[in-house]
């Protein structure tokens, strides 16, 4: 059975302040109402495939599972990377999650994976599957598959593919090509025998495994290490951390497919894009007869081909043209559209400036929830606390804070001390410093609470978790 797996680690900074390190662009509803994660698990269906094997990383492991929840979906494996290494090293993880519990020989056992960033857009679903299948069919003859995307404009942030001579509905590939300017670009739409790279693939999980161990041998073996070391943490695999982090980083173009001589394409002409970057995303979207695209609240007057969004405030623009403006509550970014590339410059800078902003938003996710962080001062601070129904907090304390807490909706059980007690709404009640305490929903509907916080240091590593039943006892994430 075609097994898919989902990359589900990328941080698109190309898309800040939306895309963040710790909530990244596939995390997000970019395009529709459902996060582009959603949109890809939900583009398998009519395919006849297995559960996904999803492989992420370990600081989003409980927003990537809570978004499969949304879904009903219940994935094989969540393959927990601690670190980047590139796509190469992920396969190679997500293959071994596919082979796990099949003899070592391989005893005929060699499922066909389907491999899909989870961050791409993909309008013609029909065009997808059935570029799937006559994908899957050459897999099933030991090819080594990727997709190449029909090219509609001589686009230069895209690699392309050149085909070669034709294998059954797929075709050799004649050669890999970097990035092109814009003239040879121009050339590449012109010769109708060049393809956009997609970063799509599909073929045997055994069948990759041996080709990366023959064409990067050190991916292989420190890949295979680091899941014979894995672990079970909840309903997640974290693979070793030790044995993974030798890993050289490189992606399956560079360490397989430009070099194994059994690489095909299969050209598909979907709607695709990658969405990596404001433009992309502006001519992903539906854009009105002035070419603009608006979410949010915005008011535009006398403007043309812009991309305009807003989280939490009003946004208005007066006679712009091929612009970007994005708002959200602690960032707004404008940038003429032809010089959205450059945005990775700008979270370069916050990094080198230790800003959380290239990070974090102010609206932070955890896996009982989210907090909000409104209002801070000198020794204050106050939050927004979203508790789901059911879900608890950890047993903690604080040595530097104290805390007053207002529930605004819904009841809260609340562990002060040795003291258990429920609050109602418009109820509050006090945390001293170096108090245990703990904040669980046990309610139907959601838990708003205001929080305040009081003392000489009130940063989130002030955090000592006694018990939770999240796995994150030791830590502040």
């Amino acid at each position: 059975m075609l097994t898919p797996v989902i990359l589900s680690g990328g941080a698109g900074t190309r898309l800040w302040p939306l895309s963040r390190e710790l909530y990244p662009k596939q995390l997000l509803a970019l395009i529709g109402e459902r996060t582009m994660l959603q949109q890809t698990v939900v583009r398998l269906e009519g395919l006849g495939a297995s559960a996904p094997v999803v492989v992420c990383n370990e600081a989003h492991r409980f927003l990537v599972a809570e978004q499969l929840r949304q879904l009903g979906v219940e994935p094989r494996a969540m393959v927990l990377e601690p670190f980047g290494r590139n796509t190469a090293p992920a396969i190679a993880l997500a293959a071994h999650a596919v082979l796990q519990g099949t003899r070592p020989d391989g005893g005929g056992v060699d499922p066909v994976l389907l491999v899909l960033p989870a961050d791409h857009v993909i309008r013609d679903v029909a065009a997808f599957h059935r570029a799937v299948r006559v994908a899957v069919g050459a897999a099933e003859q030991g090819r080594l598959v990727t997709f190449g995307i029909v090219p509609t404009a001589p686009e230069t942030g895209y690699g392309y593919i050149q085909r070669g001579a034709a294998v059954g509905a797929a075709h050799r590939i004649a050669r890999f090509v970097e990035k092109p300017p814009a003239e040879r670009a121009r050339e590449f739409l012109a010769s109708a025998d060049h393809y956009w790279n997609s970063g799509m693939f599909v073929f045997r999980a055994r069948r990759y495994l041996e080709e990366l161990e023959r064409f990067a041998p050190q991916i292989a073996r420190a890949c295979e290490a680091a899941w014979r070391g894995a672990t079970a943490d909840l309903d997640f695999t974290r693979i070793d951390a030790r044995a993974f982090d030798p890993c050289p980083a490189d992606s399956i173009d560079y360490a397989v497919m430009e070099k194994t001589s059994d690489a095909v394409v299969v050209p598909l002409d979907g709607g695709w894009s990658d969405v990596g970057s404001w433009a992309a995303l502006h001519e992903a979207s539906e854009a009105d007869r002035h070419g603009n695209v608006a979410r949010g609240d915005v008011i535009c007057e006398d403007s043309e081909g812009c991309y305009l969004y807003s989280e939490s405030r009003l946004v208005s623009v007066v006679g712009l043209k091929d612009h970007v403006v994005v708002e959200t509550k602690d960032a707004v970014l404008v940038a003429p559209k032809d010089r959205v590339q450059d945005v990775k410059k700008l979270v370069h800078r916050l990094k080198q400036q230790g800003r959380y902003e290239h990070s974090l938003h102010r609206e932070v996710f955890r896996p009982w929830g989210s907090y909000d962080s409104i209002e801070s001062g000198p020794r204050f601070q106050v939050k927004r606390l979203k508790v789901k129904p059911g879900a608890t907090l950890s047993l903690q304390l604080h040595h530097h804070r104290a805390e007053h807490w207002i529930v605004v909706t819904g009841t809260a059980r609340i562990t002060r001390g040795e003291e258990v007690f429920l609050l109602e709404e418009n109820q509050s009640t006090y945390i001293p410093i170096g108090v245990k305490h703990r904040i669980e929903n046990p309610g139907k509907i959601p838990l708003h609470i205001i929080e305040v916080q009081s003392g000489s240091y009130l940063g989130e590593d002030d955090i000592v978790r006694l018990e939770d039943r999240y796995g994150r006892e030791g830590t502040s994430k």
